[in-house]
């Protein structure tokens, strides 16, 4: 017997929510990593305590909590 399509919806949104989705920063922050991996980025920790990324091709970024703000 075939599943209508609103049970399939119901099936794929109770699976959906039974798993937390990443968020935009966990996002964010595995493509800044994987640009470190890959030699096009480094990134350390300033005095402060920030950490300032610095891209190969010259841009700085300061990486805040909830934002980036670019510094050069």
């Amino acid at each position: 017997m075939a599943r209508s399509p609103t049970t399939d919806a119901n099936i794929q949104t109770q699976a959906a929510g039974s798993r937390r989705a990443p968020d935009a920063k966990s996002w964010v922050m595995t493509a800044i990593g994987q640009m470190v991996d890959d030699g096009k980025a480094e990134w350390s920790r300033t005095a402060t305590g920030e950490v300032e990324l610095r891209l190969s091709s010259g841009e700085v970024f300061m990486l805040g909590e909830i934002s980036v703000t670019r510094v050069a």
